[in-house]
């Protein structure tokens, strides 16, 4: 938007495809191994979200989470994963990819293509993956991946 001045008030990008795992999540705790359902939301300003992925491993490993009715355009959709979590450490992430193809890359390919975190559109559009760490006790936390 250009103010009467003309200067810019407002700078918007496009968002691209992004997802977030609600549960488990930060600051959660899980009372125990057993079997959880992952949950969580997906996104993208490209349109529809043709899929999402889950990770129970860091990165290291994919699967096709289910998403829940309706899938619109421009939209948030609701996936879930169902997983069994045996109480040792794990690093749990989701990946969105919209119906352009466009996947949800990580931090660390947003900044190599885009820049610092610090500074510039990447401050304000961060789409990059968000990892959930799962200690031994259950408890829940935010990790950069590495």
């Amino acid at each position: 938007m250009i103010t009467k001045t003309g200067k810019a008030r407002i700078f918007t990008f496009t968002m691209e495809a992004k997802s977030v795992i609600t549960f488990p999540s930060g600051q959660m705790n899980l009372p125990g191994p057993g079997f959880y359902e992952i949950t969580g939301l997906a996104w993208s300003g490209r349109g529809k979200i043709a899929r999402v992925e889950i990770s129970t491993d860091g990165g290291n490993s994919w699967s096709l989470a289910a998403l829940q009715d309706p899938v619109l355009p421009i939209s948030q959709t609701r996936f879930r994963f169902p997983w069994i979590w045996e109480g040792m450490p794990a690093v749990i992430q989701s990946r969105a990819t919209d119906e352009t193809g466009y996947t949800q890359p990580t931090p660390q390919q947003l900044i190599d293509e885009r820049g610092p975190l610090e500074s510039g559109p990447l401050f304000y559009h961060m789409n990059g993956i968000q990892s959930w760490a799962i200690a031994p006790d259950g408890s829940v936390k935010n990790v950069h991946p590495t």
